[in-house]
């Protein structure tokens, strides 16, 4: 069966899209570094978007339930990845009974939410005691720059790494790790390839409407998850946030 992509809106990502491929690579990373909390777990994925994320859960889970909140991104991901459990439901009021999953994984979605407070609230509620929460998000102080209000007109409140951890604690998680995702040196010769940046490389073509640069698109095209770096180091210079917490 042939499933239609999903529209881009700049909201999220999809794979399978040439010009598209930098930020699918980056979110992948990410999920490949914390399925090792999945494995033969119950895990939700609240905010699942197109729903590879949650395949790719899947394949270390026992079992994964996909949420979304949006009709068409939730019937996409049910359509798509047959093997998933897909739920459309609200993140600030969980569709889930008390202590029922091991696992929250929430990749690149807080910082979409209105009420983070009573979303961490929620997720506290879902998991059973030494359940992991697996939070991704952009790094306010890389992300947005100089700002306290975000760049992206689709977030709603962006975190710096304190900020984050903070947030964590104060929703009764304890953080086990807060690391960071940047580029490792292949994507760091690219930057200085494309101007310094090659994330601002690529903004420039959509924000103005150009044509992609063959050269830049064939770079894009090309990056894979292995040209990230997830470390603990100099986490304010970090690209997105990476955070396992644990309910007591």
């Amino acid at each position: 069966m042939t499933v239609e992509p999903l529209p881009l809106t700049g909201e999220r990502t999809a794979p399978g899209i040439e010009a598209e491929n930098y930020w699918f690579r980056r979110h992948e990373a990410a999920y490949l570094a914390l399925l090792r909390h999945c494995a033969g777990a119950v895990v939700l994925e609240a905010g699942c978007g197109e729903g590879y994320g949650a395949a790719l859960i899947a394949d270390r889970a026992d079992r994964v339930v996909a949420l979304d909140y949006d009709a068409q991104t939730a019937a996409h991901a049910a359509r798509a990845y047959p093997g998933l459990t897909v739920v459309r439901g609200n993140l600030a009021d969980l569709p889930l009974r008390a202590a029922s999953v091991d696992v929250v994984a929430n990749l690149q979605v807080i910082e979409h939410l209105w009420d983070q407070e009573g979303f961490l609230a929620e997720c506290a509620r879902v998991l059973r005691p030494g359940g992991r929460l697996l939070v991704t998000t952009p790094n306010r102080i890389t992300f947005s720059p100089g700002r306290d209000t975000p760049l992206n007109p689709f977030h709603t409140r962006e975190l710096a790494p304190a900020e984050l951890a903070d947030l964590l604690t104060g929703a009764g998680f304890e953080v086990e790790e807060l690391t960071g995702l940047r580029h490792g040196p292949r994507l760091r010769a690219l930057d200085k390839r494309f101007g310094g940046s090659i994330i601002d490389a690529q903004v420039a073509v959509v924000v103005d409407d150009n044509p992609w640069p063959a050269d830049l698109l064939a770079a894009v095209a090309g990056v894979t998850a292995d040209d990230f770096e997830i470390t603990p180091e100099e986490m304010d210079a970090s690209l997105d946030l990476v955070a396992v917490a644990v309910r007591p």
